[in-house]
């Protein structure tokens, strides 16, 4: 018997509608020190499951029942309910190919797998997943950062214009009122935008 890691290198979630296809991956998974948080056996389990865990890898089968693997791969990636999404499956028809790669799936392995290509496609999925969360979490801030830098704009401006004074003094005005009253510059903006409208 192969020795158990005690450590874990990342929670996934094991999706096929076979229990015992399901046994055998979670097997390789736990034996490879992964953490399996959940299993399902259909797209929609696997959807509630990944809303529950938030894990960083969700392992779909794309022939399923209730809803395949393509169509709760696709959710579960619009909504950032796992870090990747990979496909494990026994159809490697080109037309299952494409639409998992529309979706953006980390990875695309065709069943019967064995641990030499599982695990490093695993692992490698994992890192992938990483390093798009860390993307999209930039991506989102710097977002984030433009919007309240164009309402903080909208809210000078407003200023500028009811008390006829010019940006510099504008700012100075927001950035007083700010301290004063312990808020910050963002909602402060707000208020000032809601009063003019």
């Amino acid at each position: 018997m192969r020795r158990v890691l005690l450590l874990s290198k990342g929670r996934i979630i094991v999706v096929d509608d076979e229990s015992l296809v399901r046994m055998d991956f979670v097997e390789m998974l736990e034996e490879a020190g992964f953490e399996v948080v959940a299993q399902a056996a259909d797209g929609i389990a696997a959807i509630e499951a990944c809303k529950k865990h938030l894990p960083d890898v969700v392992l779909l089968d794309i022939e399923m029942p209730l809803l395949d693997g393509i169509s709760a791969g696709k959710k579960i990636s619009q909504d950032g309910l796992a870090g990747c999404v990979v496909f494990l499956t026994a159809y490697s028809s080109e037309k299952h190919l494409k639409k998992a790669s529309e979706i953006g799936a980390c990875g695309y392995l065709v069943k019967p797998l064995d641990e030499k290509s599982f695990i490093p496609t695993v692992k490698i999925a994992m890192s992938k997943g990483k390093t798009l969360m860390s993307l999209q979490k930039r991506i989102d801030k710097l977002e984030t950062d433009l919007q309240n830098r164009k309402l903080i704009e909208r809210a000078k401006g407003i200023l500028m214009k009811k008390s006829s004074i010019d940006e510099e003094a504008a700012y100075s005005m927001m950035r007083t009122l700010s301290m004063q009253r312990r808020i910050s510059m963002k909602e402060l903006a707000e208020m000032i935008v809601l009063s003019d409208d």
